[in-house]
């Protein structure tokens, strides 16, 4: 997908790999420079050295989100090495793997509070400091990264689906809000999307693999670039008439897919 993002700024939270990756280096083929902020240096770091190969500025800022002040750091960072954010996509996620996944009963009460800090809060915390910036100049964008999860709860993921369906209407809240400052808020809700950890749980066992793509009527999983590619139209103009939105990109699993039993 092309866009034209010459002369924006974006920062992209969760974005040393993985989907934010792919999202950060979408923006920097179509234009924009990067702010790439993580948890991650090391990837983080590359993922920077990819950017300024591509022709584009980028920096790293290792945050937190979950920590409000991380976060005023990195915006305040963010402000004196560019002077604005156009563009600002809550990517950072966490959740649960294997072993962590239990039945609300059994559900860690340590797990549960740390992803809602980092899915729910960090969202927040992004998206309070860096809109400060949008309503000064009158425009932006925002685009939450959610999940499935947050349409349709899954089992054993209390906290995850809890999070992201809170992202959901905190996007629509925030679209309400922000509108009058021409800052759009959207959201994308992925589906089952390869990556390390999602390889690791499913996708390395050919039987649990096709049981999960049983329920996708594309039958595969969807690639890191998918989202980028959602996350590149609703950064773009040709969006510009789109707020409050949950787009979503899951290869059809949530829109009712019958199957034979």
């Amino acid at each position: 997908m092309k866009a034209d993002l010459r002369g924006k700024v974006a920062l992209v939270t969760g974005s040393a790999k993985n989907i934010g990756k792919a999202i950060a280096l979408a923006y920097a083929k179509n234009g924009a420079d990067l702010v790439i902020t993580d948890i991650d240096v090391e990837n983080g770091e590359d993922t920077v050295k990819e950017i300024k190969k591509l022709g584009r500025k980028a920096i790293f800022i290792k945050t937190d989100v979950s920590n409000y002040e991380d976060v005023k750091e990195m915006t305040k960072k963010a402000i004196d090495v560019y002077g604005k954010i156009d563009i600002l996509v809550n990517n950072a996620g966490i959740n649960v793997g294997k072993e962590g996944r239990k039945p609300v009963h059994e559900f860690s009460l340590e797990n549960y509070k740390k992803i809602v800090s980092v899915d729910l809060d960090g969202v927040f915390n992004c998206t309070k400091l860096v809109a400060k910036e949008m309503v000064r100049q009158e425009s932006g964008k925002i685009i939450n990264i959610g999940s499935i999860a947050g349409l349709v709860p899954l089992r054993l993921q209390c906290a995850f689906a809890a999070a992201k369906a809170g992202v959901f209407n905190f996007t629509k809240a925030t679209a309400l809000e922000l509108a009058p400052y021409n800052i759009r808020v959207n959201a994308i809700a992925p589906g089952s999307i390869l990556m390390e950890g999602t390889q690791e749980l499913f996708y390395s066992n050919p039987e649990k693999a096709e049981s999960l793509l049983s329920h996708i009527p594309l039958h595969r999983p969807g690639k890191p670039e998918d989202i980028a590619n959602a996350a590149l139209f609703l950064a773009d103009e040709d969006s510009d008439y789109v707020t409050g939105s949950v787009v979503v990109v899951d290869g059809g699993w949530t829109c009712g897919y019958a199957r034979n039993w």
